[in-house]
């Protein structure tokens, strides 16, 4: 038998900082106080409004401790692969946190494109999370490169996405997220831009994963 240990959390550095900077934003938030959320979110009359960098500070806000819990485990999920995919140095860890930011403001520019002018507030990482399961599910239909964009494990959770948020649609919230209205739309819109933006993004960090 090998006295060899494996570690139980191996994740890669730059997954566990996604998750982090999600709940540390949060934590940051409360002490901040109400006054943050009007400032930094995201609204399409926001946008309207010039306020283009409401883009990428609602990704850094939450609006609950369950909802900045369960971004953050997801960013942990899904951002572990893409790390590992992009490579954990230089232009590697670059790469992940551009297409992270910008699969988050794509996400809230679909919603304003569904709702114009509308001065619904967004807040949270989701968008941007939803680019990173995107990405995730490529890299697995890859063998652990970027694979292509109809693989079956691409087809399968991109239909189990649009199932869940079609559900969330629906029913208004989401189950297990208290009765907070949830932005589905840009849920599936993140994902969207990470399915065709992962295969470009990994090319710039012109790094994969070694069998």
């Amino acid at each position: 038998m090998s006295d060899e240990r494996q570690p139980i959390f191996n994740a890669p550095w730059p997954a566990v900082l996604l998750a982090a900077v999600i709940l540390g934003g949060y934590a940051a938030q409360g002490f901040a106080g109400p006054e943050v959320i009007s400032r930094f979110a995201f609204s399409p009359a926001a946008l309207d409004a010039g306020r283009v960098e409401t883009l990428f500070t609602a990704l850094f806000l939450s609006g609950s401790w369950t909802h900045a819990i369960v971004n953050a485990a997801m960013a942990l999920a899904f951002g572990t692969p893409v790390a590992r995919a992009f490579g954990l140095r230089g232009e590697g860890v670059a790469a992940l946190a551009l297409f992270y930011l910008c699969c988050g403001a794509l996400s809230s520019l679909g919603f304003a494109l569904v709702h114009p002018g509308q001065e619904v507030l967004l807040v949270g990482a989701s968008g941007a999370v939803s680019g990173l399961m995107a990405a995730g599910a490529r890299i697995i239909g890859g063998q652990g490169r970027m694979g292509p964009i109809l693989s079956p494990p691409v087809i399968g959770m991109s239909l189990a996405w649009i199932v869940v948020n079609l559900v969330v649609a629906v029913l208004g919230f989401a189950p297990g997220m208290g009765s907070a209205p949830v932005a589905w739309e840009a849920h599936l819109f993140g994902y969207a831009a990470g399915l065709v933006l992962a295969g470009p993004f990994a090319w710039l960090a012109a790094r994969h994963i070694t069998d």
